[in-house]
């Protein structure tokens, strides 16, 4: 796909602290952007990272018909930047869009806009280990109409932000006991934007309560393990892994299979099945709960020091891990381009023509 690209003035890049990230506040130069009209695809454009201007009868400012993405570029010592699974990102991204009766985005067009757009801004990719730059595609729905229908037509965007690590130290889990992320039926599987406005009132009330994040549970008897808010989530009980199965109400990670296709590779048994907390709490007191760990392409690999089950409260030494730092280091040095590919995993990004 030929792609228009009208560069910025005056790259921004120069005031950027590598040093100091935080997570999604600092945007590159530019951005990428495709409208659905007339049933088709027009032309996609790069242009220099802008407001937009939105009707206030908006449809998805009213009935959020909106969807998201997330994916990491990050750099080999060449400086040549590399992309982490971007063929499970363009699956699952449509994936939602078929939940969300929205158009499907042609990989070939997801593929060479996101190659594009990193090529151009790749001096933004940080050099510090564990930092990367964060990748977030989305489309929304751009009629203008006060009705509850699917809309005529969308904007797709693309634009990157320079992050540092999502969290900085262990993480404390509260399971929710109240309210739920997803039911069966539902849009859990698909990461659609009222899935996280849904979960910010009880990860408030979790952090009032001295939490980092609420583990949810299913709806129903609140006794099965789901994810955590931001990831999915993995115990390690006598040398076995296990995780949620995946049952249409938890989000299909990319970072869970790859980290599920790693440990097998190692030799480790991984379960998916239905874990309850009693599972976990028996494996706690029996003291063969070794490692809890939660896995997102925002938050890699993060350690779980506390889980608290109402009044029952598990706490683990994150110093004591051996599998989860191993998982961890294996998907830094894939996208660093110091650990071999095996997987197929990898795909550089060859330098672009870009025209202006």
């Amino acid at each position: 796909m030929s792609i228009s690209i009208k560069h910025i003035d005056q790259s921004r890049l120069a005031g950027v602290d590598f040093n100091n990230l935080p997570f999604g506040k600092i945007c590159s130069d530019h951005m990428f952007v495709m409208d659905y009209k007339d049933g088709a695809w027009q032309e996609g454009k790069i242009v220099p990272l802008s407001n937009f201007s939105i009707h206030p009868a908006n449809l998805t400012l009213h009935y959020g018909q909106s969807i998201f993405e997330g994916m990491k570029a990050s750099a080999d010592k060449g400086g040549t930047p590399l992309l982490f699974r971007l063929d499970q990102h363009v699956e699952r991204i449509n994936a939602s869009a078929d939940r969300m009766c929205m158009p499907n985005i042609p990989g070939d067009i997801f593929t060479s806009a996101i190659e594009t757009l990193v090529d151009l801004d790749k001096g933004w990719i940080p050099p510090t280990a564990g930092s990367a730059l964060y990748i977030r595609p989305y489309m929304f729905a751009t009629d203008e109409f006060i009705g509850v229908r699917p809309s005529e037509t969308y904007k797709f965007v693309i634009f990157t932000c320079p992050v540092g690590p999502y969290y900085a130290k262990p993480v404390s889990l509260l399971a929710a006991d109240e309210f739920v992320r997803a039911c069966d039926g539902g849009v859990g599987e698909a990461k659609t934007a009222g899935n996280y406005a849904a979960s910010l009132y009880p990860a408030r009330a979790a952090k009032e309560k001295g939490y980092d994040q609420v583990m949810w549970m299913d709806p129903v008897e609140f006794k099965y393990i789901q994810e955590v808010g931001t990831m999915n989530i993995f115990f390690i009980m006598d040398g076995k892994a296990y995780t949620p199965n995946l049952n249409g109400s938890i989000l299909k990670g990319i970072t869970r299979d790859s980290v599920i296709k790693i440990m097998q590779d190692r030799g480790i048994e991984v379960v998916e099945a239905p874990l309850s907390k009693d599972q976990v709490i028996e494996a706690y007191e029996a003291g063969m709960l070794q490692e809890v760990f939660g896995t997102g392409t925002a938050a890699v690999v993060s350690y779980v020091n506390k889980i608290a089950f109402g009044e029952k409260v598990l706490d683990i030494d994150p110093e004591a891990y051996e599998i989860g730092p191993y998982l961890k280091s294996y998907i830094e040095r894939l996208r660093s381009g110091d650990q071999e590919d095996k997987f197929g995993w990898i795909q550089k990004v060859n330098q672009l023509q870009l025209a202006g």
